[in-house]
Order: C-alpha cells, then sequence, then structure tokens
C-alpha cells in the first residue's frame, strides 16, 4: 500500500513517474478539460474520502473533479462532519473509514493527524495540506516549471517570504529534483531547520539572502505565497506585515532575475501585498497554469497509491 505524505518521503523513480503520468494525462484529450477523459477510468466504482479540517478552494475542486474525471465518486468531509480527535479518536476514525472507501485525502492543520491517519488506515493516505508540508502543490509546480522550461535540475528557485508549509516541500524537492534553493525572507520567518538541515546533509544546495533584489539575480523560478492565514490574529498579521513588507515581489524584483524567469504562487493571493498584479498578469507569471496542474498531478498521485 502506497500513501503519499510528502516528497521526500517518496522514492525519486516515483515521483518521475506520477509527472510522466500527469502529463500524459493532460495531453491525451483536448478541449476545456484538457485531459479529462481516459480510455479506462482507474478508479471506476471506488469512492475517495476528502477531509477537510482547513478549508480550500483548489484542494476541494482538484482532487474532488479529478476522482469523478478517473471514475471514481468522493465523499467530501469537514472537521465538523468527524470531530476528527474528538470524542472519537483519530485512529478510530481511520480504521472506520477504511472499511467504507478505497483513499483518504487528509487536509488538516497539525501534521500528527495524518500520520495517526496513516499508522491506522488500511487504504492509501494523501496529504493534501498539514502546517509544515504541502507536496501536491510542489509537484504541480514542478510539472508546470517543466512544461515552460524543461528539466528544473540545476536551475535557481528563489522563495520570497515566510518560510512555510509550502517553502518546506520545496526544499524536499530540491533535494528529489536537483535545484539549488535560495531564501529570502526575515530570519525571524526562516524554515524549519530539520528540513534545511537534510537538504545539506544531502548534498543539496540553500542559499540565505535577506535582500530580494539580489536574490533573484540570475534566478529561474520566483515564488512567493501570502504573508498571512486566515487563522491568524490581527496582532498576528500586523507583525507579519512589517516583517515581510520588504519582500514583496514586484515588477522591479522580476527584472533583476533571469530573463527567462517564471513567476508562481499557489493562490490564494493577496494583491499588492506579497506580489503586485503587474507581476501576477505579467508575462513571466504561470500561475493559472500551476493552479490547474494541481488537478493533474492529483489524478497521478492517485493512481500511483492504487498501484498505476
Amino acid at each position: 500500500m502506497r500513501h503519499f505524505l510528502d516528497i521526500h518521503k517518496t522514492r525519486v523513480s516515483d515521483l518521475r513517474s506520477i509527472l510522466d503520468q500527469a502529463g500524459q494525462m493532460k495531453s491525451c484529450r483536448t478541449g476545456r478539460f484538457r485531459g479529462a477523459l481516459d480510455d479506462v477510468q482507474p478508479l471506476d466504482g471506488s469512492m475517495v474520502a476528502l477531509i477537510f479540517e482547513k478549508p480550500s478552494t483548489r484542494t476541494r475542486m482538484s482532487f474532488d473533479i479529478g476522482v469523478r474525471q478517473m471514475g471514481g465518486q468522493t465523499m467530501v468531509l469537514s472537521g465538523n462532519d468527524l470531530h476528527l480527535g474528538h470524542g472519537e479518536t483519530i485512529a478510530d476514525t481511520a480504521r472506520v473509514l477504511s472499511r467504507y472507501v478505497d483513499m483518504i485525502m487528509v487536509r488538516t492543520f497539525d501534521e500528527s493527524v495524518l500520520l495517526e491517519m496513516v499508522d491506522y488506515a488500511t487504504v492509501p493516505v494523501i496529504n493534501g495540506l498539514t502546517n509544515r508540508t504541502h507536496p501536491c502543490q510542489i509537484m504541480a509546480d514542478i510539472m508546470t516549471y517543466e512544461e515552460h522550461r524543461g528539466s528544473i535540475s540545476g536551475k535557481k528557485v528563489v522563495w520570497a517570504g515566510d518560510g512555510n508549509n509550502v517553502c518546506a516541500s520545496y526544499l524536499h524537492a530540491a533535494l528529489a529534483f536537483g535545484f539549488d534553493f535560495v531564501f529570502s525572507g526575515p530570519v525571524e520567518l526562516s524554515p524549519e531547520e530539520e528540513f534545511v538541515e537534510l537538504l545539506l546533509s544531502n548534498g543539496g544546495r540553500y542559499i540565505v539572502n535577506d535582500d530580494l533584489k539580489t536574490a533573484v539575480i540570475g534566478a529561474d523560478l520566483v515564488v512567493s505565497d501570502t504573508w498571512v492565514s486566515m487563522h491568524d490574529d490581527q496582532s498576528s498579521k500586523e507583525r507579519r506585515h512589517n516583517l515581510l513588507r520588504s519582500f514583496q515581489v514586484n515588477e522591479e524584483i522580476i527584472a533583476h532575475a533571469n530573463s527567462e524567469v517564471l513567476f508562481m504562487h499557489c493562490l490564494p493571493a493577496h494583491r499588492g501585498e506579497e506580489v503586485t498584479s503587474g507581476v501576477m498578469d505579467g508575462p513571466h507569471s504561470v500561475i493559472w497554469d500551476e493552479a490547474e496542474n494541481r488537478l493533474h498531478v492529483q489524478k497521478a498521485i492517485m493512481r500511483w497509491c492504487l498501484g498505476q
């Protein structure tokens, strides 16, 4: 049984197989929803539980649509529907769900919820996001970059802003796919030391540069994310804005990067905060391709989890 939990917990050959299959599914049909149908419906007769302790737009839509496109059905459950860890243990919930469904996707806050689900589920579990990592998003990002520019190996990727869960999965991807990773953000919001050490101890290249203008020189990809979460209180929001103000990705910043640089953002974006509209809607932005590729990558991840 295969779980998709984090990029660094998945063999590089399997990551490559997932990306290859995602590309094939995307290109196998033309029209409004490219790759919408497969000749063989790999999830025909399957039921997939989609658990959302944390609200979502892209994750919910892309997984739900992806399952349906492959012939399966979904059961979408919120944290309130399940009361995970409240009244019934996560372990018991995992045991029960495993009797009803063929696969579980979990989008949660605390990573321990995901890991306990994995320990007791007898069906594949996919990490849809935790507060520590967001592997499905970065798989879509790698797919998007390579569609536009070829192999990401040896390229320079600059992260601008908070060293959050998306940034953490980029650190894992830097090791798996062989690109240089530059963190440009406030020291108070640096990535988890555990993830940085994992990259460095395995020969990866990690650079810190708190001057975004010089950090992006020669960059092939610049990535940003929101400065605040919907769950941050007002004092936390103000503190984060003050820390991150100088790490906005704007037209001047992009002008210092490689002339062929791409810009990505996992969305939702706060235009005028972490990134300007001029960059989001500009010629270097591939954010809409990036959003679409969540669908194709996650379809491939689900097939991989089922041994297809």
